[in-house]
C-alpha cells in the first residue's frame, strides 16, 4: 500500500492531492483570514499556542509563532516568504550595530544601508513595471521587462521594519534581544500582509510578558473578529461581486444614477474590506494575548480632511506624519515649507499605494485639500455649532468619494467617465427606485455598512455589552449564525482583501 492509498483508508473521503494542497503555495488561491483554510488551520495554531504559553520563558512561544506565520506568509506570496526573512535579518544585525555604535558617522551609515536596502527592494517589486511602461510611453520605446510579481504586503513590513530602524537610531527604542524575537515582531501574521503598521515600542514590550488573557479580552476579539467578517464577506464582497465592480469595468453601460451609486457603493465597500481586515487582525491578535493598536475610527464621520486622515489608516498616517512629515521638517521650518511638507507626504502616501499615476492624482487631490485646510485655518475663523459640523462632514464625505473614484477606476478614462456620468444626472425618482429594486440586496448591504458606520459608539458599546454578557453556548450560536450568513451571501469563493496588492 502506497502513501496516498494508507491515507485515504484512514482519513477517507479527504483526498492526498487536498491535504497537499492546504501546505502549498498556490497563486491563484493564497490563504485569506475570510477562508474556511485559515479558519481550520487557526483552530488548530491556536490550540498548541495556548500549551506553549504556559512554558516558564517566551522562546518556544516566540519560535512557534514565528514558524507559523512564516508558513502563513508562504501560503500568501511563495518564495518571498526569503525576502520577508533576508528584510529580518539585515535590519535586525543593523539596529544592533546602530545601538552599540557612539560616532555620529557609522550610526548614519547603518541607518542608510538599511532605508536604502528596504526602499530598493520595495521601489523594484512595485515600481519597476511603472517606471518601464512611463519610459516606453515617452520615449515610443519597446522597452520589456519580465513581469514582476508584488509579494503580498511588501509596503506593510517594509515601513514597519524601516520605522524600527528609525526608532533604535533616534535612541527612542532598545533593540531585540534575539533574532527570533525581531522575526517574531516583523512576521506576526495577524497584521503581515495588510497591516495595521505595528510600532515596535507597543508590540515588544508584549512579545517579554507571559500570556495573560482575561475574559474581556476574549469577548471584544471575538466581538471584533465577528463584525470584520461581516463587514468582509458579507457586505464588502457582495456590494463588490454584485454592483461596484461592474459599474466601473464599463461605466458607460450604466445610467448617471448607477454610477453615482457605484461611488458610495465603493466608498462603503473600501471602508468594510479594510476596517474588517483590521478588525480581524487586532481580534487575532488580542486572542493570542497581543494589543494592537486600532487602525480606523469610523473616517466618514470627519469634518476635514485633516480629522479624516486621523481617522482612516491610522497607522499609515501616524507613520507617514513621524517618519516622513517629520523628517521632512514638519511645521518647524515656516509656513511655505509646512504646506510643501503636507503636500509631499500625501503625494508620496498615494504613490505607496500603487504604482499608477491615479494613486499619485488621490495623494494629490489629499495634499492639496490638507493644504487649503492649513491654510485657511490660519487665516479665517469658523464658528463651531452643530449645523457647521453636519455640513462639514457632508462636504468632506463627498470630497472623500470623489477621490476613491480615481482609488477604484483601473485607469484615467474609466474614471472621468465616471465623474462626467454623474455630472449628466437628473432627478427621476420613478426610474431611481427601479434601479434600487433591481439591486435591493446590494442596496439593503449598502444601507446596513453606512447605517453601522455612522451609529453613535454608545450603541456600538451596548452591543459590545450586550455580547459579552452572552453565556458561552449563545455566543457559539452567534458565531454558527454569522459562518451561515457568510456561507449563505458569498457569491463565489473569498475574495482578497483590496489592500492585499499595496
Amino acid at each position: 500500500m502506497n502513501s496516498k492509498d494508507w491515507f485515504t483508508s484512514i482519513f477517507g473521503n479527504i483526498s492526498w492531492n487536498t491535504v497537499e494542497q492546504w501546505f502549498v503555495y498556490n497563486p491563484k488561491e493564497p490563504i485569506l483570514f475570510n477562508s474556511a483554510l485559515f479558519l481550520g488551520m487557526f483552530l488548530v495554531f491556536y490550540a498548541l499556542y495556548i500549551l506553549i504559553t504556559k512554558s516558564k520563558t517566551t522562546f518556544w512561544r516566540n519560535l512557534y509563532v514565528v514558524a507559523f506565520s512564516l508558513f502563513f506568509y508562504y501560503k500568501s506570496s511563495g518564495i518571498y516568504v526569503g525576502m520577508l526573512v533576508f528584510t529580518g535579518i539585515l535590519d535586525y544585525n543593523l539596529a544592533r550595530l546602530l545601538h552599540q555604535e557612539s560616532l555620529k558617522f557609522y550610526r548614519k551609515f547603518y541607518l542608510y544601508i538599511s532605508v536604502i536596502v528596504n526602499l530598493s527592494l520595495l521601489g523594484y517589486f512595485k515600481y519597476t513595471n511603472f517606471l518601464i511602461d512611463n519610459y516606453n510611453g515617452i520615449f515610443d520605446s519597446n522597452l520589456s521587462f519580465y513581469d514582476i510579481i508584488l509579494p503580498v504586503g511588501i509596503s506593510f513590513y517594509t515601513f514597519q521594519s524601516m520605522s524600527y530602524v528609525i526608532d533604535v537610531y533616534r535612541r527612542e527604542l532598545e533593540p531585540t534581544q534575539k533574532p527570533i524575537d525581531y522575526l517574531f515582531y516583523l512576521s506576526f501574521f495577524p497584521q503581515l500582509v495588510a497591516g495595521p503598521i505595528v510600532r515596535a515600542s507597543e508590540f515588544i514590550p508584549q512579545m517579554y510578558q507571559k500570556l495573560n488573557l482575561s475574559r474581556e479580552d476574549i469577548n471584544s476579539a471575538l466581538f471584533l473578529i465577528i463584525g470584520g467578517v461581516l463587514k468582509k464577506a458579507v457586505i464588502s464582497d457582495y456590494i463588490s461581486l454584485n454592483f461596484v465592480d461592474r459599474v466601473f469595468d464599463s461605466p458607460n453601460s450604466y445610467t448617471a444614477f448607477e454610477n453615482w451609486m457605484a461611488a458610495y457603493g465603493y466608498t462603503i465597500q473600501i471602508y468594510c474590506d479594510f476596517s474588517g481586515y483590521s478588525d480581524m487582525a487586532i481580534g487575532i491578535a488580542l486572542l493570542m494575548g497581543f494589543k494592537l493598536s486600532i487602525n480606523f475610527r469610523t473616517p466618514y464621520k470627519s469634518g476635514s480632511i485633516t480629522e479624516f486622515w486621523r481617522r482612516w489608516h491610522i497607522s499609515l498616517s501616524s507613520w507617514l506624519r513621524d517618519y516622513l512629515y517629520i523628517s521632512l521638517g514638519g511645521n518647524r521650518k515656516g509656513k511655505f515649507r509646512t504646506y510643501v511638507n503636507l503636500f509631499i507626504t500625501m503625494l508620496l502616501g498615494g504613490l505607496w499605494h500603487g504604482a499608477s499615476w491615479k494613486f499619485v492624482v488621490w495623494g494629490t487631490l489629499h495634499g492639496s485639500a490638507l493644504v487649503a485646510e492649513r491654510f485657511f485655518k490660519a487665516y479665517f475663523r469658523i464658528p463651531t455649532n452643530k449645523l457647521i459640523r453636519f455640513v462639514s462632514v457632508i462636504v468632506t464625505f463627498h470630497f472623500v468619494v470623489f477621490c476613491w473614484i480615481f482609488f477604484r477606476a483601473r485607469d484615467f478614462e474609466t474614471a472621468f467617465q465616471v465623474i462626467q456620468n454623474i455630472g449628466n444626472i437628473k432627478v427621476d425618482f420613478e426610474n431611481w427606485w427601479i434601479v434600487i429594486q433591481g439591486y435591493k440586496n446590494v442596496f439593503i448591504l449598502m444601507l446596513i455598512g453606512f447605517v453601522w458606520h455612522f451609529l453613535p459608539e454608545k450603541i456600538i458599546q451596548f452591543l459590545q455589552n450586550t455580547f459579552n454578557a452572552l453565556p458561552l453556548m449563545l455566543k457559539s450560536l452567534v458565531l454558527a449564525f454569522v459562518f451561515w450568513i457568510v456561507y449563505a451571501t458569498a457569491s463565489s469563493g473569498a475574495q482578497p482583501f483590496i489592500y492585499f496588492q499595496f
